[in-house]
């Protein structure tokens, strides 16, 4: 649909307190951000943590102060810092001018719709060799156009504590989305793109990120049945419908045949007292088969048949459950079939790094069998470790699915208790100093600083939010980054990258419009040529507890990881700042999007790094290694059975999303208990857990894509970062060859050029084995 494409909406100076109002720091600001005029220095050794300027030195001390919550020797420092604009006059949210209250979310989305109906007439009157030459453009400028309302608003309900603003967002959201329906079906904007597509002479005209968009533009149009009989066409609207409706109930509707299983509270030995004394009713104890009490249960229970029970109902699904997982199966194949392809992952795929020339689904194929083959060996290791425990523990039976939670459990509280302070090391991991080291890895790595920004009366949606200008050493001011990361009543714990507005070349006829784009306040910044961006603007949002008394908010390691996770995703929306909006930052191929968030989670405990920012939040003193090594033994998990799991899910999305659900007799439950005695290293066990496989919705025929990006992120950090993860020529490595470019550029180029490793270069079959071979590096 044109939703992903051509309307594609989306599944971050000195400013402390005290120098904010000195006229030198404000004039400096502001030449950033018009000129983009600062020269590059090189980077100095990292002892000296000062990046070359007083006000760099500055702009580090306060970004820890600023992340700093209850520490009750000393005032909150944001609330200080955020004080000196009070008396600032009031702006709207991201200090876009119309967002002030619920009423302005209607004026601004009317604005951009209007502006939206001028330039989609412009592009289907499109005949002239100079209009069609811009109709790249044009189309770019229309999807950034409603994506910023969609984008925008989408985050908006979803996180604002006011009532109201989140249903104005709500309605700003469905307007827009509405309108693109239209657009959808407006074939003159198609038959435009094709009348450009046909005059070589245009095409010629394209740089590489025009040539790149009417591709991406032209073959979603394809895929949306534009091409089809109106009756056709309609059947085409009715189904995307129905499979959004249906998915949404496959979701929702997630339920097991059996909702609850009776015991007699003496055989549940193991289990939490206080558990099991909620859980009885009349002298019985009465366990649901769907939730936390389930898996707290095949955790502690030491009754292995009661394990077995108990793991056998919570993996059944009930017979209505799985009739609505194979109506939707049923309708994606219908819909795949409407549109000329032969089932729907062959359809999903075409735009993909796994792109898959034929039915046979090969490419994901080859690269998930290969990384099965890679993974065998560490999974068949893990697993003999538990069946040992089982053994030493008096338990002669082989280990089985429902043993592997309850002696996995049992092996991590036996580290647990040989570790001496290992809970200690969440001390050296204050929110505050984790900021400074992302500040200090950018600013060595890719010559970009964190600064903190005082907001402005009305410019976030909570107080808890801190606003950070991405400051480039040779560009100037590059993005602004909102931190929504304390947790709060109300608020989703589901840590996220949202990209309110991406990255667009303004066009000069934009500035010359009596309505100028650029006057709705958010921020923009001119290039040395004198071309005119509009900034990414990104929110990070996650959930960590606050501070108390004496103590700053403190991360767990895998905290820690989290935010490194999700800055990797706004360092791709920061350095991918193309021209065209429908490439910018992360608007890539789905299966190459985790990548560089992925790979920001090695960063994360490479002693090189650890040494910019793990300290003591009272003492100052350095993380000593061995107390993350520690650490990271107490908390390990059965990573290699657990990526073997994860394979198993990928094998079954592409099973359910190629020909099979329209041969006659089709079973999902066969297919779920055939892929598990191919590839599981567990006894197989009938069940029909599919029916709680909700992924098989959001991601369908897709969900190979983080494994595929752990694959490749393992690979470039065991070759381009691990021996120097601070090296700026690693740095400017990644950041030319794979950041800068978004979706601008084939993903196996990037790739190919960054691991040197030409024979990648132009994907397929071959390029997906090689990559499934790296899984064993997978950590």
């Amino acid at each position: 649909m044109l939703h992903r494409a051509l309307l594609r909406p989306l599944v971050w100076s000195n400013i402390c307190s005290r120098c904010l109002r000195k006229p030198s720091v404000q004039s400096q600001l502001r030449k950033l951000v018009t000129t983009g005029a600062a020269t590059r220095k090189a980077p100095e050794p990292w002892s000296q943590i000062n990046f070359g300027t007083d006000s760099a030195k500055a702009d580090d001390r306060v970004l820890r102060e600023v992340f700093l919550i209850a520490l009750s020797d000393k005032p909150e420092a944001w609330k200080q810092f955020r004080n000196s604009t009070a008396s600032a006059p009031a702006t709207g949210l991201f200090q876009n001018k119309d967002l002030t209250n619920p009423k302005g979310f209607e004026i601004y989305t009317r604005r951009m719709l209007k502006r939206a109906e001028k330039l989609v007439d412009v592009i289907v009157r499109s005949r002239s060799k100079e209009d069609l030459k811009a109709i790249v453009k044009n189309m770019d400028r229309l999807s950034d156009l409603l994506c910023q309302v969609i984008d925008m608003s989408d985050f908006i309900r979803a996180t604002h504590p006011d009532r109201r603003i989140c249903m104005a967002a709500d309605k700003a959201y469905t307007d827009a989305f509405e309108y693109m329906n239209v657009l959808n079906t407006t074939s003159g904007i198609y038959e435009s793109l094709n009348m450009a597509f046909d005059d070589p002479e245009i095409v010629s005209s394209w740089n590489a990120e025009e040539k790149a968009v009417a591709a991406i533009l032209h073959q979603d149009h394809e895929k949306s049945g534009i091409n089809l009989p109106e009756d056709q066409k309609r059947r085409f609207i009715n189904l995307s419908n129905e499979i959004a409706q249906v998915g949404t109930q496959f979701v929702n509707s997630m339920a097991p045949a059996k909702r609850y299983l009776t015991f007699e509270s003496s055989r549940l030995k193991g289990m939490d007292p206080m558990v099991v004394r909620e859980l009885t009713t009349r002298g019985r104890v009465v366990l649901p088969t769907h939730g936390m009490p389930a898996s707290h249960a095949l955790r502690t229970v030491e009754d292995e048949y009661i394990r077995e029970e108990l793991y056998k109902e919570t993996r059944t699904s009930s017979p209505r459950q799985i009739g609505v997982l194979e109506k939707m199966l049923n309708l994606r194949m219908e819909l795949a079939q409407l549109t000329g392809h032969e089932n729907f992952a062959q359809r999903a795929l075409v735009d993909k790094m796994a792109k898959s020339p034929g039915s046979d689904l090969k490419s994901v194929m080859t690269f998930l069998d290969s990384l099965a083959q890679a993974n065998l060996p560490a999974a068949q290791k893990e697993l003999a470790e538990l069946a040992n425990l089982k053994q030493r523990l008096g338990h002669q039976k082989p280990l089985q699915a429902w043993d592997r939670d309850y002696y996995s459990q049992k092996l991590h509280l036996s580290r647990r208790g040989q570790s001496r302070g290992s809970e200690m090391i969440s001390d050296y991991f204050s929110l505050g100093t984790v900021m400074q080291g992302l500040n200090r890895l950018f600013s060595r790595l890719y010559g970009l600083r964190l600064v903190p920004r005082a907001t402005l009366p009305g410019e976030a949606w909570n107080d808890d939010v801190r606003r950070l200008d991405v400051i480039s050493d040779t560009d100037g001011h590059v993005a602004v980054l909102y931190c929504d990361l304390f947790e709060r009543d109300g608020k989703s714990p589901n840590p996220a990258h949202f990209t309110i507005r991406c990255s667009r070349k303004i066009q000069d006829v934009e500035l010359s419009e009596q309505d100028d784009i650029t006057s709705d306040g958010m921020a923009y910044g001119r290039r040395d040529d004198g071309s005119v961006y509009q900034l990414p603007t990104i929110a990070l949002i996650c959930d960590f507890t606050r501070g108390a008394h004496s103590r700053p908010t403190l991360l767990s390691f895998r905290e820690v990881q989290t935010l490194f996770h999700e800055m990797g995703h706004a360092l791709h929306s920061i350095i991918g700042r193309t021209e065209l909006h429908n490439v910018a930052g992360t608007r890539c191929a789905t299966d190459f999007a985790e990548l560089p968030s992925v790979l920001m989670e090695y960063f994360a405990k490479a002693p090189q790094v650890l040494a910019l920012y793990a300290r003591h939040y009272e003492t100052d003193e350095p993380l000593p290694i061995q107390l993350l090594e520690e650490n990271l033994k107490v908390h390990a998990t059965f990573e290699s059975i657990e990526t073997r799991t994860q394979i198993i899910l990928a094998i079954l999305d592409q099973k359910y999303h190629s020909n099979l659900p329209a041969t006659a007799g089709f079973d999902s439950t066969n297919v779920y208990q055939d892929v598990l005695q191919t590839y599981d290293v567990f006894p197989s066990v009938k069940t029909s857990w599919q029916g709680f496989f909700g992924h098989l919705f959001g991601y369908g025929a897709l969900y190979y894509s983080y494994l595929f990006d752990q694959a490749i992120a393992a690979k470039v950090w065991k070759d381009v970062f691990e021996r120097d993860p601070v090296n700026r020529d690693c740095g400017e490595l990644w950041k030319n060859e794979v950041l800068r470019f978004g979706g601008g550029r084939d993903p196996w180029h990037s790739v190919a050029k960054a691991l040197k490793m030409d024979k990648l270069a132009d994907g397929g079959v071959e390029a997906m084995k090689e990559v499934g071979t790296w899984g064993r590096e997978l950590k």
